[in-house]
């Protein structure tokens, strides 16, 4: 099969060596100058992906186009490749709208049918402001649109709302061009994730459950990043996916939605609360989830692109996902030019098949001399990841991996899982929101 990945920053640089490994055909754009180093030598790449359509188009069924993000009104071009004739997958306009317009996410999600969370849309800081003033209470600050990453984003602690109220004045301080947002009614609860794939028509199950942790050191402290590391399994999903993101599918379909979908939510005792959507393959969930897929993901793809089934085969148990990071992480190489990049990537002893199969590259590439090196603007150089029928199994393989990887200022937290693994899961189970156990 021929595969053509279109994006910024080579997120899917893990996927793309899958696929180049089981032989087929794989090339990619890379829009962000910063980032050419990413994959160098391992995956081949276009400098114009317009120009490599034709190459695609010849594969007839075999020839796939995937896109990574949401950024640049991607959403519409893909909807216009899949007029023409093209297999597209990634998301669709509708889906950019659903991930970087929260207002209009929560509007959505209450149109069919879920339980949100009071949230205020503004353009300005000004009335936001004066909605602090007069209804002091605990809020999350939420960005949208481009330009706005999650560090960004600021998760209130004080009862009155004056660190929002601070925060939002120091994120819109000189800035000229029109801000929107949203405040939040901030939830306490367990966070956790449900995705799915959609073929256009139907989303393939089972879904997956995942839960994330986004902030940068252990016990959740520092800056939000787009994630440390990540819980997931396809076990006892239906209960959870029935309930809330299955719920989308006519949207979907009505919108040519096709691609990876996952709605994050908060659980407690008063229900389930849907806070945002991802509309495309998430970095790192769609590595994490690689080693639960048996199906391979040129079948998937093609299964999804010909809508030739409605399952893909799973395995049981977890994953733990971890992701190994060095400088400028959680910034980047404009806010810190001078953060190094080519430095050794290596491992202590040799890896095995199991090893490299859960060994996932990110923003690493193999410098002029065949080594493998870091790259690229953020300092996402790996996601390692471990399998196991309990938490704790999983988390076991996946940091005795991450302690063979020998790099420079290599850094990752130490507790991915330990929370779920102690209570929340208990919690979720307690409400409910789980399948009964397989007997």
């Amino acid at each position: 099969m021929r595969f053509l990945g279109i994006g910024d920053t080579c997120d899917l640089g893990a996927l793309y060596g899958r696929l180049a490994e089981d032989g087929h055909e794989v090339r990619v754009f890379i829009g962000e100058p910063l980032a050419h180093g990413t994959m160098a030598g391992i995956v081949a790449r276009t400098g114009d992906w317009q120009a490599e359509l034709d190459w695609i188009r010849e594969a007839g069924p075999d020839g796939i186009v995937l896109f990574e993000n949401v950024a640049k009104g991607r959403g519409a071009v893909q909807d216009e490749l899949r007029g023409q004739g093209f297999n597209v997958i990634g998301g669709s306009g509708f889906g950019d709208r659903l991930e970087k317009d929260r207002a209009f996410a929560q509007a959505v999600l209450a149109g069919i049918g879920l339980r949100v969370a009071g949230v205020w849309e503004f353009d300005a800081a000004a009335p936001a402001l004066a909605f602090l003033a007069e209804r002091p209470a605990r809020y999350v600050l939420k960005f949208s649109g481009e330009g706005f990453g999650a560090s960004d984003n600021y998760v209130g602690r004080l009862s009155d709302g004056r660190d929002v109220a601070a925060m939002l004045r120091a994120r819109l301080r000189g800035r000229e061009d029109p801000a929107r947002f949203i405040l939040m009614e901030h939830l306490d609860g367990v966070e956790m994730g449900v995705g799915a794939y959609f073929d256009g028509e139907r989303f393939l199950e089972p879904a997956c459950l995942d839960w994330e942790h986004k902030r940068f050191f252990p016990g959740d402290m520092g800056e939000l990043t787009g994630e440390m590391g990540t819980v997931v399994t396809y076990e006892r999903t239906g209960t959870f996916f029935a309930r809330t993101l299955a719920r989308m599918a006519p949207l979907l379909r009505e919108n040519r939605y096709l691609g990876y979908i996952n709605l994050n939510t908060i659980v407690n005792e008063r229900g389930i609360w849907p806070l945002e959507f991802t509309c495309r393959f998430g970095y790192p969930g769609f590595a994490i989830l690689d080693p639960l897929q048996e199906t391979a993901w040129a079948e998937l793809f093609r299964t999804m692109t010909s809508r030739s089934g409605a399952r893909l085969r799973t395995r049981p148990g977890f994953a733990v996902g971890v992701v190994l990071t060095t400088p400028p992480f959680p910034y980047t190489r404009r806010e810190i030019p001078d953060a190094p990049v080519g430095l050794p990537v290596l491992f202590e002893g040799e890896l095995g098949a199991a090893d490299r199969a859960n060994f996932h590259h990110g923003e690493v590439g193999l410098d002029g001399a065949g080594a493998l090196v870091t790259s690229g603007i953020y300092g996402w150089t790996a996601v390692v990841t471990g399998t196991g029928a309990t938490i704790a199994a999983a988390r076991d393989e996946a940091y005795a991996l991450a302690d063979r990887v020998l790099v420079p200022d290599l850094r990752y937290r130490r507790d991915i899982g330990e929370r779920l693994q102690a209570r929340e899961l208990a919690r979720v189970e307690g409400l409910g929101l789980l399948d009964p156990p397989a007997s």
